[in-house]
């Protein structure tokens, strides 16, 4: 078991012409303290580049003994932990500073993939023993969740902070409060040796 430490956990405002972002609301229910871990919560901008800029800020201020980003996946019925960010950007829709970005790299030079650093499977078993839908995935897409999960990964490569990324359900196939007993599931399976 950790001892108890500071857990960074992102989310991110709504976007795309929506009131609500599954991602904010699940995170900011969630309790302050979680197992070992006190929790940190930043919500950032769905914006290409300075998402990343603000949690990697925030990550060097607190050094977190872990970083979890979430954000919301529309079509998903499962909260998936993702394995893989792609060095790839390229966007169905403006983000909300209205970049639109086409076959770009996330960061020019850098390596094709990343992989996550948290237990990806052990966070699947552990959300699912708490009875709620959980998948692992392999595509974090190419929009500003994948362009977030990257560059925090590029950024923890040279510490051993476990880093990675969440997606929960956008719409109504889970409710927040559902989500956020997934995200308690997922953060105490970190805790775990």
């Amino acid at each position: 078991m950790m001892v108890s430490s500071t857990l960074l956990i992102t989310c991110f405002e709504p976007f795309g012409g929506h009131e609500t972002n599954a991602s904010r609301d699940a995170v900011m229910a969630l309790p302050g303290e979680i197992g070992p871990f006190a929790l940190r919560r930043i919500c950032l901008p769905v914006a290409f580049g300075r998402a990343a800029k603000i949690a990697i800020a925030a990550a060097n201020e607190l050094r977190p003994a872990a970083i979890i980003c979430v954000g919301e996946a529309g079509g998903r019925a499962a909260i998936t932990p993702e394995r893989v960010a792609r060095n790839l950007r390229n966007a169905r829709i403006p983000d909300n500073d209205g970049a639109r970005l086409h076959d770009e790299p996330v960061l020019a030079g850098g390596p094709e993939e990343l992989l996550s650093t948290l237990p990806v499977d052990a966070m699947v078993a552990a959300i699912r023993a708490a009875g709620i839908p959980a998948e692992t995935s392999t595509d974090a897409g190419a929009y500003v969740c994948n362009d977030l999960m990257y560059l925090m990964l590029r950024h923890c490569e040279t510490s051993a902070t476990p880093c990675g990324f969440i997606h929960v359900p956008a719409g109504q196939e889970l409710d927040t409060a559902t989500i956020a007993r997934g995200l308690e599931a997922a953060i105490r399976a970190l805790a775990k040796p």
